[in-house]
């Protein structure tokens, strides 16, 4: 009798505790909500308050520009930012890991588009009303408004400038067929949702057949991560690459390298996204940095040299039409997509 009553008492205060926790987790995301539809002189006024008082704030992220953000974010505010950074795949994981087994310790996530929006469809993310969203391109503001995209990620091809005469590039893809080029190739590893629109411009099965045939006679190099594969342009390891990002290619020439880049085909392209994540632990400092990132961060992201999504930076690149690929496809398609890029390019180059 004695046993079941102590289990009794336990199982109330277990109970008790639980409701306890609960009512404080809803009320911590009735706050975020509340600070996320914050407008005027009020917002910016609130959210620097309550970040100083809450001290720190932390970010997963994909994107290497995020370092130098956060460090100038520190330097205005004097908050901590925290950080993690991992690829894509990886940080996605980590955060649904983290969510489903009640951890919440992650402020703020930045990844590729397709990335953030599975974190949509999760229900993780945290619906923002920004006003500073007013002063970005259409493109980058999803309707749900659960993340945001903050840079572009535009695929290009890059060469090297001392093993390739500008006169020499392939204005085509069909261009690439040619023996000359064995040995010479390169893409990325994981490049599937870029390499499906290249395919819907060429047309699925005569592209399909155009890339196994390049591949059968010039072989292909499949290096995992476009900042590695960059540099194997660079090096002359791999004289000409596709799907390469415009920043990486950009950043090497600017230190001396002899690299360039071009396009073949409109350019295709990605976005980055940044989100709030719904149980935030510093909800304030969690808004406040969401807003640094879409004023301040712009200026960084463009002299980082990727393509800021604010209207004022960047024009002379995004003037040119960019088919941006679409991360809810992207979503559902990942798997034949996945399929079809490593049947063409990773098994062929494995053998």
């Amino acid at each position: 009798m004695f046993k079941s009553r102590v289990k009794s008492c336990l199982a109330t205060i277990a109970a008790v505790v639980g409701l306890g926790l609960a009512a404080e987790a809803s009320a911590a995301q009735a706050n975020l909500a509340q600070l996320a539809a914050l407008q005027g002189d009020t917002r910016q006024q609130s959210l620097v308050d309550g970040a100083k008082k809450e001290g720190e704030v932390t970010i997963y992220f994909a994107h290497p520009s995020i370092r130098a953000i956060a460090t100038a974010f520190t330097e205005k505010y004097g908050i901590k930012v925290n950080q993690w950074r991992s690829g894509s795949e990886g940080l996605l994981q980590r955060v649904m890991s983290e969510s489903r087994g009640g951890k919440y310790s992650v402020d703020l996530v930045e990844n590729n588009a397709p990335e953030m929006e599975a974190l949509h469809r999760e229900s993780l993310l945290q619906r923002m009303e920004s006003p500073l969203m007013a002063h970005l391109m259409p493109e980058a503001v999803p309707a749900h408004k659960e993340w945001v995209g903050i840079s572009i990620d535009m695929f290009v091809l890059g060469y090297n400038t001392q093993k390739i005469k500008k006169e020499e590039l392939p204005t085509s893809w069909h261009d690439l067929l040619d023996p000359k080029w064995k040995g010479m190739l390169g893409v990325e590893a994981e490049d599937h949702a870029w390499f499906s629109y290249v395919l819907q411009q060429l047309g699925k099965e005569e592209g399909s057949a155009l890339f196994r045939k390049m591949v059968a006679t010039n072989d292909i190099v499949v290096r995992k991560g476009h900042s590695l594969l960059a540099q194997t342009v660079a090096s002359a390891e791999t004289p000409l690459a596709f799907s390469l990002y415009s920043w990486g290619a950009d950043q090497l020439k600017d230190k001396g390298a002899p690299i360039e880049r071009f396009n073949i085909g409109q350019p295709i392209a990605h976005f980055q996204g940044l989100g709030v994540m719904k149980e935030a632990p510093h909800p304030h400092a969690a808004v406040l940095f969401y807003d640094f990132v879409l004023s301040d961060g712009q200026k960084i992201i463009s002299d980082w040299h990727a393509i800021a999504t604010h209207r004022d930076y960047d024009q002379d690149q995004k003037k040119v039409p960019i088919q941006f690929i679409d991360p809810v496809t992207a979503m559902d398609l990942n798997e034949e997509r996945l399929r079809v890029f490593e049947d063409i390019f990773v098994k062929r180059s494995a053998q």
